[in-house]
Formats: structure tokens, C-alpha cells, sequence
């Protein structure tokens, strides 16, 4: 893919991940939205893509001075409308595009020629060109609502990291005046603190991560191990 893009242009490119967890949109989704806003504007290319071969759509989601390309499975979404503002909205547009050279390759043979392809007319222009086709139908990823009472709050997993860390849907302000106390988790007493080495090694947490989601985590261990779980397992929380 890299390849590809230097063919034609000189752009300077930048990684983000190689190891996000395989065929799982809605966890690259949440990445994405969580590291995107970051950059300075640029063309992104986000090749997470279970339906490779099919007859899903090829995408470019402009928002702002950026402009995501990606498969039409939602994946780029949730970054595009961090990078506007909620509110805001995002174009979109569907690719042009020709028989590939590979059914099992599109991140070479339809996704990097594109992101170069717009890399190059520039991120304002390249809808003026008719392989640029707006579009209003095109896949959303939603991550689901927490439920949030008096007594707790009952979750899921949308992601688990390098670490081991789960990320969870629950938003950090709900453990906000919570820190230095004890919870339940799923019935196992949980401390809740501000960092990590804020116990012991070993030791399980719940904690608020950069992201602003409760996580579970360990003291230099994986939460994922200790908490037992992986994305896409509920979980509950007990004052």
C-alpha cells in the first residue's frame, strides 16, 4: 500500500497500528476517533475490512480540511464527526471504482490509489471529479449506550489494548467522585483510582482512561486476563 501511494505523490507517510484487533470495525472505529483528531489535517487510509471482495461501497469521508478513505462499513465515521464536531455535519462520497486487481487486496488495489488520488488534487477539490459521487447512504458505526443508575451501571467492552487494558462504554464521570473507593465488578470488589500505580502490581483497578471511558485494568498485568473478558462482553458495575 505504501508502495502504491509513492508511486504517484510525496507524501509523507505516517502509521498508526498494524495490530488492531482483526475484522473488528467497531473497535478500529473507536481508534480512529480517538487518535485522528490529533493530526494536523491530512489524508487517513483505514483498511479494516471484513467485507474485502464484496459488494460493499468504497468511501472517502471528508470533514474539514481532513478526508478518511475507507470501506463503507462505518469504520471512518465516528473519526469524521470527532474531527466536525458532533453537531457538524460530514460529506460523503462514494469511490469510482474499477475491477481491482485482487478480490482479497483492496488495501492495495482500490484504497491507496484513492488516498493518493485525493492527496494529490488536494482535500477541498477531489468532489469536483467524477469519481467522487456524494452520497447520504452510506454504513454507520454506533457504539452502545452504557445504562446508568443510582445503584451502578451496566456496560460493555468496545475495545482491549496493548495492554491488556478493557475499555469500556462507561463515561469516566460516573466514577469521578468515586476515586480511592472500592466497587464491584461483575461481584468482585474493584478498587477505583486515578492511575495504575496507584496499587500495587497485580493488583486490579477500575480507572478513567485518556480516552475518558472507564477501563479495567492491572497494575502492570492485563485487565483483559484478570476481569476475564474481551469487546464486545457486558459488564456491570455496583456502587
Amino acid at each position: 500500500m505504501k508502495g502504491v501511494v509513492l508511486q504517484t505523490t510525496d507524501a509523507r507517510l505516517v502509521d498508526i497500528a498494524h495490530d488492531l484487533p482483526r475484522q473488528d470495525v467497531r473497535a478500529a472505529a473507536f481508534w480512529l476517533r480517538e487518535v485522528v483528531p490529533y493530526f494536523p489535517p491530512a489524508v487517513h487510509l483505514a483498511v479494516v475490512d471484513p467485507g474485502v471482495g464484496t459488494d460493499r461501497s468504497a468511501v472517502v469521508v471528508r470533514a474539514g480540511s481532513h478526508a478518511i478513505v475507507a470501506p463503507d462499513n462505518g469504520v471512518a465515521v465516528p473519526a469524521a464527526r470527532r474531527i466536525a464536531g458532533d453537531a457538524a455535519d460530514i460529506d460523503v462520497f462514494e469511490i469510482d471504482v474499477e475491477d481491482p486487481a485482487s478480490a482479497t487486496f483492496h488495501g492495495r488495489d482500490v484504497f491507496a490509489p484513492a488516498a493518493a488520488d485525493i492527496h494529490e488534487r488536494g482535500v477541498d477539490t477531489f468532489d469536483q471529479y467524477p469519481e467522487y459521487e456524494p452520497t447520504a447512504d452510506y454504513e454507520r458505526v454506533s457504539f452502545p449506550a452504557p445504562a446508568v443508575t443510582d445503584g451502578g451501571a451496566a456496560g460493555t467492552v468496545i475495545a482491549v489494548d496493548g495492554f491488556g487494558n478493557a475499555i469500556t462504554n462507561l463515561p469516566g464521570e460516573i466514577v469521578a467522585d468515586r476515586v480511592g473507593d472500592t466497587v464491584e465488578v461483575d461481584g468482585v470488589a474493584t478498587p477505583v483510582r486515578r492511575s495504575y500505580a496507584h496499587t500495587d502490581p497485580g493488583q486490579r483497578l477500575l480507572t478513567v482512561g485518556s480516552h475518558g471511558n472507564v477501563e479495567l485494568a492491572v497494575n502492570r498485568g492485563r485487565g483483559d486476563d484478570a476481569f476475564g473478558v474481551s469487546a464486545g462482553d457486558e459488564v456491570t458495575v455496583v456502587w
